[in-house]
């Protein structure tokens, strides 16, 4: 379908007053995910939390469904969580390591991430061990296959990381994690909702989605996706009456399900905000969104490489809705309150969140803009104006 940009704008309030280039952080809710949280949450007001959620069961239960639909996968296999921190670690935590046990990850790994396998390494004796990038910056997947040995206990890799446009080689990851049986991770929360993702063409045992960012969603949900036949490989770090039942005296039973990834209480009217979300996504085709994000990221990089103050920083192969960039002059902080002070939205990622791969190109940080399909390229031009005079 073609999108109609003038209607998805004008169900976009914040493009009235703000160009937001923030779309990695959080994007934009559309009218119908605000108006799907604020029925809720008048509903709880007019009978009661337990019994606003007992009505609302088809809309709560919908959520898995549209998940499972947009990703590829049964509903079982999603657990509905907080947000994507919480069902990385619900997978990471659930795995056993010991001492000599290997994980591969990238050189642009997150820095939630890389400060988990740390702390692991420290309790356990666990090796880190980095992947190099090849010559585009992706991870090299020639370099990763031969790193594998028996002492490999884990691939895990953000698929679209925080400082810039790549987008790392996920499927080809995965083709290598099943060959050699390794469990896979995928932090896809940067991913989900900026490009297609099937978790059967990625082959990833786990992975860990926010609603916050491209799926336009409330803040405060995610979802972990685990493949049915790993379930049971992964012990929960932590169970309530929810993830598993009170069967004996002395005994219990995990749902069979992802579910048991979950915990009783959670936020129903984000739930159900994040259910209408995938929907809206669902209802315009993510290949649709995507190339036009995608495109308009390739036109922000080439107006801002033409500016003479300005360096793309962007690297990988393939290129995706984030661009970052440098000004000679000015600090990443300072371009980011300038263009502030003209309503453009842009955010700083620094050193501290992607340490070893911008140690490697001696940066400390850059300004990210990141793209959605509800952005226009009048909108670039207002970014490329304002920079212009700096």
């Amino acid at each position: 379908m073609t999108l109609d940009i003038d209607k998805l704008r004008a169900e976009t309030p914040g493009t009235g007053t703000r160009t937001h280039f923030n779309n990695a952080g959080a994007a934009l809710m559309p009218l119908p995910v605000y108006e799907a949280v604020r029925d809720h949450l008048d509903l709880e007001l007019a009978i009661g939390g337990y019994e606003a959620q007992a009505r609302a069961k088809a809309a709560y239960e919908r959520t898995y469904d549209a998940i499972a639909e947009l990703i590829n996968c049964d509903r079982s296999e999603i657990a509905l969580v907080e947000n994507a921190t919480v069902g990385w670690q619900m997978a990471f935590y659930g795995m056993r390591f010991e001492a000599g046990d290997r994980i591969l990850t990238a050189e642009a790994e997150y820095a939630a991430n890389v400060i988990v396998y740390l702390q692991v390494a420290k309790r356990t004796g666990v090796k880190i061990d980095f992947v190099p990038s090849d010559d585009s910056g992706q991870m090299d997947v020639a370099a990763l296959e031969s790193m594998i040995d028996d002492r490999v206990k884990l691939i895990s890799v953000t698929h679209v990381p925080t400082n810039g446009g790549l987008i790392n080689p996920a499927a080809e990851i995965g083709k290598i994690a099943r060959r050699h049986g390794i469990p896979y991770l995928l932090d896809a929360c940067q991913a989900v909702g900026q490009i297609p993702v099937d978790v059967e063409e990625i082959g990833c045992d786990m992975l860990s989605v926010t609603g916050r960012k491209y799926l336009r969603g409330p803040r405060g949900t995610g979802f972990l996706y685990v493949r049915k036949g790993f379930m049971d490989k992964l012990e929960p770090p932590f169970l309530d009456m929810h993830g598993a039942e009170w069967t004996s005296l002395d005994g219990y039973t995990m749902r069979p399900d992802a579910r048991r990834f979950e915990n009783w209480e959670d936020n129903v009217a984000a739930i159900i905000g994040l259910g209408a979300a995938v929907d809206y996504l669902l209802d315009l085709g993510i290949e649709e969104t995507s190339q036009r994000l995608c495109a308009l990221a390739a036109t922000a990089r080439e107006k801002l490489a033409a500016l003479p103050a300005i360096t793309v920083q962007d690297i990988g192969a393939k290129k995706g809705g984030i661009v970052t960039f440098t000004h000679g002059k000015k600090s990443a902080g300072e371009i980011k309150e300038l263009l502030a002070e003209k309503a453009i939205n842009v955010s700083v990622t620094r050193l501290s969140s992607t340490r070893f791969d911008l140690e490697k190109r001696g940066l400390e940080s850059m300004v990210r803009a990141s793209f959605h399909y509800y952005n226009t390229e009048e909108e670039i031009d207002q970014l490329i104006a304002a920079l212009a005079g700096v």
